[in-house]
Formats: structure tokens, sequence, C-alpha cells
């Protein structure tokens, strides 16, 4: 007795690939309507299988040029055009007989599609790395030379030490690693494809995290670039501390301006007092850091302590001294925030911790230990 339709579907619903092409043949001389429509349906969705893997063959055209590099890199980037959050970095190393399906350029993916891969990526590569350089150093440096080095970043944390970059369109500088800069390489190169899926997904969703923190701008939706509603916004009330200064100078005016320069001069002498306290002995942990408490200029450590680091600037004495300036409500969000970084970094309850203050006072700069206690 010959099988059902629904037998002979479950057959096909079960088969790989390879199988599928072996039932075809083996139900072609049925003349059920069913069968036939079945078979149809079947070789349609080969036939569209096929031009994808064959999409992917040619995306590996430049890994296959370096068939003795043991581990060959794809580096790309996210965010260097918006008005607002970090440019992020990806470098990622694949199998060298990896052929994700439908992996291509993030920006020709759709966010539900992009989420997918990613999983797909962390879950296949051989290593990942992500590096990660905020608004206020891409103020300092420029972008150009930000995304040099979230790229050095991201090739930094990878486990292993890649033979080849393949670069979108970018030769980076200080790398020590045979570089390809590829033009439009995310869509050329199925290892820039990754990282910059990897770039772009790790962006975005620090961008929806921002958008709880910084409300009104649609950073969740706009993910810092330039929309109507996100330019009204910074025209009504001015940046938020996550906006390029160097980017949306020309779109604010009076007030609004100065907020965004002092928050470009800001970085400025943040920068100064980094170099400060390095040259005091502090091991720099982190510069900016923010949390739902609020946020802190900077935080090191001076030996075994960890000091959570306020930057104050005057430009004259008339102006009063920059610790006045640290006022009780300050004091009480840094203490807050250092409580949160505790807990975030599963420190210990009596891990030494002490609250300094660096003043700059008409260029001159000083160091205020234990500033105000918990």
């Amino acid at each position: 007795m010959s099988k059902s339709i629904k037998e002979i579907k479950q057959e096909f619903d079960n088969a790989s690939f390879e199988e599928k092409e072996q039932l075809c043949r083996l139900y072609e001389e049925d003349s059920r309507s069913g069968v036939q429509a079945l078979i149809r349906q079947v070789k349609k969705a080969q036939e569209k299988l096929q031009k994808e893997y064959d999409r992917l063959e040619g995306m590996t055209e430049y890994e296959k040029k370096y068939p003795n590099a043991e581990y060959i890199c794809g580096i790309d980037e996210a965010g260097r055009g918006p008005l607002a959050g970090p440019v992020v970095a990806g470098a990622v190393v694949l199998p060298k007989d990896s052929r994700i399906l439908y992996l291509n350029d993030s920006k020709k993916l759709t966010p539900a599609r992009r989420e997918e891969l990613y999983d797909v990526i962390m879950e296949e590569a051989v290593s990942v790395g992500v590096g990660i350089v905020d608004a206020q150093r891409i103020d300092e440096i420029n972008i150009l030379q930000a995304t040099y080095e979230a790229m050095r970043q991201a090739i930094s944390k990878l486990s292993v030490k890649p033979d080849v970059l393949l670069n979108d369109a970018v030769r980076i500088p200080g790398v020590d690693i045979m570089q390809v800069p590829i033009i439009k390489g995310d869509a050329k190169s199925l290892s820039i494809a990754a990282a910059s899926v990897i770039a772009k997904v790790t962006r975005d969703r620090m961008m929806q995290d921002y958008d709880q923190i910084f409300p009104g701008y649609g950073f969740a939706q706009n993910k810092g670039y330039g929309t109507q509603g996100h330019m009204d916004k910074l025209k009504a009330d001015g940046p938020s501390p996550i906006h390029r200064a160097t980017f949306i100078g020309g779109i604010l005016s009076g007030e609004k301006k100065k907020t965004a320069d002092h928050h470009a001069r800001g970085t400025y002498f943040e920068t100064g007092a980094a170099a400060f306290l390095e040259k005091n002995g502090y091991e720099i942990l982190v510069r900016n850091y923010r949390c739902v408490m609020g946020e802190v200029d900077m935080i090191g450590k001076d030996g075994d302590t960890y000091a959570f680091v306020e930057v104050k600037y005057r430009a004259d004495k008339n102006m009063g001294s920059p610790q006045e300036a640290v006022d009780e409500k300050k004091q009480q969000r840094i203490i807050r925030c250092a409580q949160w970084y505790l807990m975030e970094n599963n420190l210990p309850q009596d891990t030494p911790v002490r609250f300094d203050v660096v003043s700059i006072l008409a260029g001159d700069m000083t160091l205020d230990k234990n500033a105000f206690t918990l």
C-alpha cells in the first residue's frame, strides 16, 4: 500500500538537504497532485537555499586567499555617524568551514535577524572581541581615532592572535598583524559581516539601555542618530551626558551650546586629571562610570584602595573653590555609585574605598584624598 501524502510530507520534513533530493527522485512518478505539489514546493525551497549557500560561498573569497592562515579575523564598527553614544567595534574569528545562513552586512538585516545571528556567531565563532569607546573619548580624539581605538580594543580581547585581519575599508594604526582593507567589506567577507553584526547588536543594546537612563531622546528607536524627534529634544533641553559635543555644536544655540561646550571642556580636564592621578600612583580602572545611581568621573586603585574621584574645574578664585562644588548632594550620588560599582563587580563589602577630589583652579591641579566619607 502506498504511503499517504501526510507520511511523505513527514519524510521530507525530517530529511537533510541531500536526502530531500533523493526523495524528490523517489516520488517523481507519483501522480497524486498533492505529492507533485509537495515536490515542487521542496524543489523551490531547495533552489532558494542553494542560492543562499552560493552567496555565502562567494563571501569567502577573501578568506580563501590565505589558506595557510590559521586564524582570519573580520573587523567592523558601528556608530561612527550618530550624535550620541559610543562607537563599537567587533572582531570575529570564524572556523574556516563556517557558513552561517543569512549572514550579511548588518545594515541589510532586520533587527530580529541580527539578534538571531548574534547568538549563532557567539556560539560558532572561534573567538569574538568587542571594543567600546564612549562619547567623551570621541570628543577628545575625534571619531576616526576613536574608531581605531575601539578596533584595537576588540582585537586585544580575542582569545587567539589572528594571522590576518580583514578590515571594512580601513587600515588600523598601531597593529602588528597583516591587514587587508576591503571596501564595503561587510557585504563581501563573511568574517567582516560577522563582525558587523556583533558591533551593531552590541551598540543597539547599549542605546536601548541608555534610553532608560536618559529618556526623551528616543535612543531605543533612533540609536543616537539625528532623527527629527531627537533634534527637537536636543534643541529644547540640551544634550545628555552621552551626546558627542563635537557633533552637535551646529544644532544648538545659546545656553544649549554652552552646555555642549562644557561637556567637551570637561572631557579635556578629565584627561589631564587621569594623567595626574597615574603620576601619583593610581591605576585608572574606569572613566565616566555611569549607572542607574548617577555617574562618577573616574574610578581608580591606589594600592588596594578603590578611589572614586570627582574632577572639578574653576577658571579663577572668584568662582569659588572646586572642592565647594562637590556639595553634599553630589557626594551622596557618588557614594551611591560607589556602592553600585562594588555590587556590580562582586567586590566584598569590606573592600577599602575612598572618595577623592581632583581640583583644577586656573590651571593648577591638586589632589584631595579622602575629601569626604560614607
